[in-house]
């Protein structure tokens, strides 16, 4: 995987510090105590600067890897909601999409689509074989790289091109879809935060009559 420029400048200056402090060792061999205690820590601090430029570069995926996909930014929601249900989706859905690499976010109760935000298709999500299987386990699917998968044509109503999805049951008949930006965006922390809210929905879409047991 190429670096981006910020990875490859610490690299360098990494190199370039423990570089000037093999020198110094070299050229003056007769240093005091204090002198080579110095050179030996400014070779340490160079290493560890190398690390975390590459640390870093793994963490935050460079912006070129991100899909230019295609969609229109918005937010629906289902008609004749309870209040404090809209606003329990339209605050949830707005952090996954900031504190994620979230596109685009989808919350359906079985073929009812209660909200979609981000960046939205043309046409309706219909859930299909891997949501269903996520349902039946009561376990999130994390699909890290769509284009590695058979059934990704489920996914192509939700997001044209996507490259990254997670389906988080919410009890046993919503699901909760987050399609990601890039190959492999979600990290653990991420999949906390969409587990996290499923846990808050679930409990909310309890108090809707005609929603059955949402419970594991």
């Amino acid at each position: 995987m190429a670096l981006s420029a910020t990875a490859r400048s610490a690299v360098l200056v990494g190199v370039a510090g423990l570089t000037l402090a093999v020198i110094n060792q070299a050229t003056a061999p007769a240093l005091e105590p204090p002198l080579e205690r110095a050179s030996v820590l400014a070779g340490i601090l160079a290493v560890l600067l190398m690390l975390s430029g590459l640390l870093g570069e793994r963490v935050l995926p460079a912006e070129s890897a991100r899909v230019a996909l295609v969609g229109r930014e918005g937010l629906e929601l289902a008609e004749a909601l309870p209040e404090p249900l809209r606003q329990e989706l339209a605050w949830g859905s707005a952090m996954l999409l900031k504190a994620t690499p979230a596109a685009v976010v989808v919350v359906q109760r079985g073929d009812q689509m209660l909200l979609r935000r981000g960046l939205l298709a043309d046409t309706s999500f219909v859930p299909g074989v891997i949501c269903a299987q996520a349902l039946e386990r009561q376990r999130s699917i994390s699909l890290v790289d769509l284009a590695l998968y058979p059934g990704r044509d489920e996914f192509h109503t939700l997001l044209a091109d996507l490259p990254a999805v997670v389906v988080q049951p919410i009890g046993r008949d919503g699901l909760l879809l987050v399609g990601g930006w890039s190959p492999r965006c979600f990290g653990r922390g991420d999949l906390l935060w969409i587990e996290g809210w499923a846990s808050r929905l679930a409990v909310a879409l309890a108090s809707i009559p005609g929603v059955s047991g949402t419970g594991p």
